[in-house]
Protein backbone atom coordinates (compact mmCIF):
# COMPACT_ATOMS: atom_id res chain seq x y z
CA UNK A 1 0.00 0.00 0.00
CA UNK A 2 1.04 3.34 -0.72
CA UNK A 3 2.07 5.93 1.44
CA UNK A 4 -0.75 8.25 0.06
CA UNK A 5 -3.64 5.85 0.26
CA UNK A 6 -2.92 5.05 4.19
CA UNK A 7 -3.40 8.80 5.14
CA UNK A 8 -6.15 9.41 3.15
CA UNK A 9 -7.59 6.05 4.92
CA UNK A 10 -6.14 7.28 8.17
CA UNK A 11 -8.31 10.71 7.38
CA UNK A 12 -10.94 8.79 6.94
CA UNK A 13 -11.11 6.94 10.24
CA UNK A 14 -10.59 10.00 12.17
CA UNK A 15 -13.70 11.94 10.80
CA UNK A 16 -15.71 9.51 12.59
CA UNK A 17 -14.47 10.07 15.99
CA UNK A 18 -14.78 14.09 15.93
CA UNK A 19 -18.41 13.83 14.90
CA UNK A 20 -19.04 11.32 18.07
CA UNK A 21 -17.60 13.31 21.18
CA UNK A 22 -19.98 16.20 20.81
CA UNK A 23 -22.28 13.73 20.96
CA UNK A 24 -20.95 11.75 23.48
CA UNK A 25 -20.34 15.33 25.30
CA UNK A 26 -24.27 16.00 24.96
CA UNK A 27 -25.40 12.87 26.00
CA UNK A 28 -23.47 13.18 29.10
CA UNK A 29 -24.82 17.25 29.86
CA UNK A 30 -28.04 15.91 29.63
CA UNK A 31 -27.35 13.10 32.02
CA UNK A 32 -26.13 14.98 34.21
CA UNK A 33 -29.26 17.20 34.13
CA UNK A 34 -31.59 14.21 34.58
CA UNK A 35 -29.38 13.74 37.77
CA UNK A 36 -29.69 16.73 39.18
CA UNK A 37 -33.20 17.12 38.63
CA UNK A 38 -33.76 13.98 40.39
CA UNK A 39 -31.46 14.75 43.01
CA UNK A 40 -33.00 18.33 43.85
CA UNK A 41 -36.60 18.09 43.45
CA UNK A 42 -38.56 21.18 42.43
CA UNK A 43 -39.85 23.24 44.80
CA UNK A 44 -43.82 23.90 42.90
CA UNK A 45 -45.99 26.14 44.78
CA UNK A 46 -49.53 23.31 44.86
CA UNK A 47 -52.33 24.12 43.41
CA UNK A 48 -54.97 26.22 45.57
CA UNK A 49 -58.15 24.57 45.99
CA UNK A 50 -61.48 27.49 44.91
CA UNK A 51 -62.76 28.49 48.36
CA UNK A 52 -66.04 26.43 49.22
CA UNK A 53 -69.49 28.21 48.07
CA UNK A 54 -72.03 28.71 50.59
CA UNK A 55 -73.78 25.32 51.42
CA UNK A 56 -77.38 25.90 52.28
CA UNK A 57 -78.76 22.51 53.62
CA UNK A 58 -82.27 21.50 52.45
CA UNK A 59 -85.22 22.28 54.99
CA UNK A 60 -85.29 19.82 57.91
CA UNK A 61 -88.61 17.80 57.55
CA UNK A 62 -90.12 16.76 61.05
CA UNK A 63 -89.78 13.41 61.75
CA UNK A 64 -92.84 10.94 61.58
CA UNK A 65 -93.38 9.25 64.14
CA UNK A 66 -95.79 6.31 63.88
CA UNK A 67 -99.08 6.50 65.30
CA UNK A 68 -99.55 5.06 69.47
CA UNK A 69 -100.79 1.94 69.39
CA UNK A 70 -102.78 0.94 72.73
CA UNK A 71 -101.44 -2.20 73.76
CA UNK A 72 -102.97 -2.14 77.39
CA UNK A 73 -106.16 -0.06 78.43
CA UNK A 74 -106.04 0.22 82.13
CA UNK A 75 -109.04 2.46 83.53
CA UNK A 76 -108.71 2.88 87.58
CA UNK A 77 -112.37 3.53 88.95
CA UNK A 78 -113.24 4.18 92.55
CA UNK A 79 -116.24 2.22 93.92
CA UNK A 80 -117.80 3.38 97.08
CA UNK A 81 -118.62 0.44 99.57
CA UNK A 82 -121.65 -0.58 99.43
CA UNK A 83 -123.17 0.41 102.96
CA UNK A 84 -124.04 -2.00 105.63
CA UNK A 85 -127.92 -3.73 105.21
CA UNK A 86 -130.25 -1.46 107.23
CA UNK A 87 -132.42 -3.40 109.39
CA UNK A 88 -135.90 -3.82 108.82
CA UNK A 89 -137.43 -5.20 112.35
CA UNK A 90 -136.62 -3.72 116.00
CA UNK A 91 -137.52 -3.87 119.82
CA UNK A 92 -137.88 -7.18 121.35
CA UNK A 93 -140.77 -7.76 119.50
CA UNK A 94 -139.01 -7.77 116.00
CA UNK A 95 -141.49 -4.67 114.71
CA UNK A 96 -141.33 -3.86 111.40
CA UNK A 97 -139.50 -0.60 110.28
CA UNK A 98 -141.06 2.66 108.34
CA UNK A 99 -140.09 5.89 107.31
CA UNK A 100 -141.35 9.23 107.59
CA UNK A 101 -143.15 8.98 104.48
CA UNK A 102 -145.12 5.57 102.77
CA UNK A 103 -147.38 4.65 100.51
CA UNK A 104 -150.84 3.22 102.15
CA UNK A 105 -153.77 1.55 100.75
CA UNK A 106 -157.01 3.04 102.13
CA UNK A 107 -160.06 0.33 101.97
CA UNK A 108 -163.06 -0.01 101.38
CA UNK A 109 -162.18 2.76 98.57
CA UNK A 110 -158.93 0.47 97.50
CA UNK A 111 -156.87 3.75 96.86
CA UNK A 112 -153.34 4.55 96.92
CA UNK A 113 -152.47 7.51 99.44
CA UNK A 114 -149.12 8.77 100.50
CA UNK A 115 -149.09 9.51 103.96
CA UNK A 116 -147.13 11.06 106.43
CA UNK A 117 -146.53 8.71 109.35
CA UNK A 118 -146.28 11.11 112.38
CA UNK A 119 -145.64 9.39 116.02
CA UNK A 120 -147.36 12.70 117.63
CA UNK A 121 -150.44 12.64 116.45
CA UNK A 122 -153.33 10.81 118.42
CA UNK A 123 -155.24 9.71 115.17
CA UNK A 124 -155.09 9.20 111.87
CA UNK A 125 -156.04 11.93 109.68
CA UNK A 126 -157.23 11.58 105.73
CA UNK A 127 -157.99 14.62 103.31
CA UNK A 128 -161.33 14.56 101.73
CA UNK A 129 -164.08 16.97 100.08
CA UNK A 130 -167.52 17.66 99.59
CA UNK A 131 -168.32 15.78 103.42
CA UNK A 132 -172.04 15.37 104.45
CA UNK A 133 -173.71 14.03 107.77
CA UNK A 134 -176.48 12.10 106.20
CA UNK A 135 -179.29 9.89 108.32
CA UNK A 136 -180.69 6.18 107.09
CA UNK A 137 -183.03 4.37 108.98
CA UNK A 138 -182.35 6.13 112.40
CA UNK A 139 -178.21 5.61 111.95
CA UNK A 140 -175.98 8.42 110.70
CA UNK A 141 -173.47 8.32 108.15
CA UNK A 142 -170.83 10.74 106.71
CA UNK A 143 -170.83 10.85 102.64
CA UNK A 144 -167.12 12.00 101.67
CA UNK A 145 -164.93 12.04 98.16
CA UNK A 146 -161.70 10.36 98.14
CA UNK A 147 -159.10 11.28 95.81
CA UNK A 148 -156.76 8.69 94.42
CA UNK A 149 -153.52 10.05 94.34
CA UNK A 150 -151.96 7.86 91.77
CA UNK A 151 -154.86 8.00 88.97
CA UNK A 152 -156.29 11.44 90.57
CA UNK A 153 -159.81 10.00 90.09
CA UNK A 154 -162.66 10.56 92.31
CA UNK A 155 -164.08 8.04 94.61
CA UNK A 156 -167.55 8.92 96.90
CA UNK A 157 -167.68 7.04 100.17
CA UNK A 158 -170.52 6.61 102.82
CA UNK A 159 -169.46 4.89 106.50
CA UNK A 160 -170.87 4.98 109.48
CA UNK A 161 -170.00 8.04 111.85
CA UNK A 162 -168.29 6.72 114.86
CA UNK A 163 -167.99 9.99 116.51
CA UNK A 164 -167.17 13.65 116.21
CA UNK A 165 -163.78 15.24 117.66
CA UNK A 166 -162.37 18.49 118.71
CA UNK A 167 -159.18 18.69 117.15
CA UNK A 168 -157.38 21.73 118.42
CA UNK A 169 -155.09 23.75 116.07
CA UNK A 170 -151.70 25.15 117.13
CA UNK A 171 -151.97 29.11 116.34
CA UNK A 172 -155.81 28.71 114.50
CA UNK A 173 -158.67 28.25 115.33
CA UNK A 174 -160.46 24.67 117.07
CA UNK A 175 -162.27 22.47 114.18
CA UNK A 176 -164.55 19.71 115.00
CA UNK A 177 -164.24 16.31 112.66
CA UNK A 178 -166.42 13.01 111.70
CA UNK A 179 -164.59 10.33 112.66
CA UNK A 180 -165.31 6.66 110.91
CA UNK A 181 -163.60 3.44 110.37
CA UNK A 182 -161.51 2.70 107.90
CA UNK A 183 -159.00 -0.08 106.78
CA UNK A 184 -155.71 0.73 106.11
CA UNK A 185 -152.79 -1.28 104.95
CA UNK A 186 -148.89 -0.43 105.52
CA UNK A 187 -146.36 -3.07 104.16
CA UNK A 188 -147.45 -6.12 105.78
CA UNK A 189 -149.83 -4.47 108.34
CA UNK A 190 -153.40 -4.07 107.98
CA UNK A 191 -155.71 -2.50 110.40
CA UNK A 192 -159.10 -1.18 110.84
CA UNK A 193 -158.70 1.97 113.08
CA UNK A 194 -161.13 5.57 113.33
CA UNK A 195 -159.88 7.95 111.10
CA UNK A 196 -161.14 11.63 111.24
CA UNK A 197 -161.47 13.43 107.90
CA UNK A 198 -160.66 16.90 107.03
CA UNK A 199 -159.14 19.44 104.61
CA UNK A 200 -155.78 18.75 103.82
CA UNK A 201 -155.32 21.06 100.82
CA UNK A 202 -152.74 23.05 102.66
CA UNK A 203 -150.21 19.92 103.54
CA UNK A 204 -148.09 18.18 101.86
CA UNK A 205 -149.72 14.53 102.13
CA UNK A 206 -153.30 13.84 102.17
CA UNK A 207 -152.80 11.48 105.37
CA UNK A 208 -151.48 11.06 108.35
CA UNK A 209 -150.57 8.02 110.23
CA UNK A 210 -151.14 8.53 113.91
CA UNK A 211 -150.34 6.47 117.28
CA UNK A 212 -153.82 4.56 116.94
CA UNK A 213 -152.18 2.73 113.77
CA UNK A 214 -148.39 2.49 115.23
CA UNK A 215 -149.01 1.23 118.23
CA UNK A 216 -147.87 -2.26 119.04
CA UNK A 217 -147.08 -2.22 115.11
CA UNK A 218 -144.12 -0.73 113.54
CA UNK A 219 -141.49 1.57 114.40
CA UNK A 220 -140.75 4.54 112.78
CA UNK A 221 -137.27 5.96 111.57
CA UNK A 222 -137.28 9.30 110.73
CA UNK A 223 -133.91 9.13 108.66
CA UNK A 224 -136.06 7.05 106.35
CA UNK A 225 -138.82 6.96 103.43
CA UNK A 226 -140.70 4.96 101.13
CA UNK A 227 -139.11 1.63 102.66
CA UNK A 228 -142.00 -0.43 102.11
CA UNK A 229 -143.07 0.45 98.47
CA UNK A 230 -141.42 3.33 96.15
CA UNK A 231 -144.72 3.53 93.58
CA UNK A 232 -147.72 1.50 94.47
CA UNK A 233 -148.77 -0.45 91.24
CA UNK A 234 -152.10 0.61 90.03
CA UNK A 235 -152.54 -2.72 87.78
CA UNK A 236 -151.90 -4.77 91.12
CA UNK A 237 -154.67 -5.54 93.77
Amino acid sequence: MMPAEILLKARFSERPSSNRLPRLLLGLFASCLLSSCALFPQLTKPAECPAPADIIPPPLEPPSCPEPQVIERIITKIVAPEPPPQATTAGKLHLPIVGAVEWAKIQPAGLWVEARIDTGADTTSIHAEDIQLVEKDGKRYVRFVLIDAVTGSAHQQELRLRRRVLIKQSGGADERRYVVRMWVTLGEIRSKIDVNLSDRTDFEYPLLIGRNFLIDNMIVDVSRHHTVIVRPDINGD
